[in-house]
C-alpha cells in the first residue's frame, strides 16, 4: 500500500462501451473489475470507477483561470512533464478535442504547471496537469 492515500472517484457514464474504449482504449487503463453497468479502472493506482447512468456529464458550469474558461466539475491527476507530454500526444492521436488545449499556466510565477482540458464521451471534464517543481503544487 502506498504512503500516500489513494483515492476512490466514481463518475456517472452514458455508454459502457465507449467508456470502455475512452478510458482503456484512449487512456489506456488497466481495467480491474467489471459488471454490466460498471467498470473499476486504475487511475495511476487510484480507484476510478464508471458507472451506467442516463444522465451525463453534459454542459457544466466554468470559471476563469489564466484567461481560460475551466469547466466545473472537472477531475484529474498530477503527472509527471514527461508523463503529461505522453498523454497530451495520445489524446491528440486518438482525435479527442481538447477543452484547453496543454499550455503552461501561471508561466514564470508560483504554481507554474502545465495543464490540459478534455470530456470523456460521456461529458464529463478531466484536467492533466504537471509541475516542473513538487513544491509548487500548492505554492501561493
Amino acid at each position: 500500500m502506498s504512503a500516500l492515500p489513494r483515492f476512490h472517484l466514481a463518475v456517472p457514464v452514458t455508454d459502457i462501451a465507449a467508456a470502455r474504449s475512452f478510458y482503456g482504449g484512449v487512456l489506456g487503463l488497466e481495467e480491474g473489475r467489471s459488471a454490466e453497468r460498471w467498470i473499476d479502472w486504475n487511475l495511476y493506482g487510484h480507484q476510478f470507477v464508471t458507472h451506467l447512468s442516463e444522465a451525463d456529464g453534459g454542459d457544466t458550469a466554468s470559471n476563469p483561470v489564466d484567461g481560460h474558461q475551466v469547466p466545473v466539475p472537472h477531475f484529474g491527476l498530477l503527472l509527471t512533464i514527461e508523463d503529461f507530454h505522453a498523454l497530451a500526444d495520445r489524446i491528440r492521436a486518438a482525435g479527442v478535442e481538447f477543452v484547453i488545449e496543454p499550455y503552461l499556466r501561471f508561466a514564470g510565477q508560483p504554481g507554474e504547471q502545465w495543464t490540459m482540458f478534455f470530456r470523456d464521451p460521456s461529458g464529463n471534464a478531466l484536467e492533466f496537469k504537471a509541475f516542473a517543481d513538487d513544491s509548487q503544487v500548492f505554492a501561493k
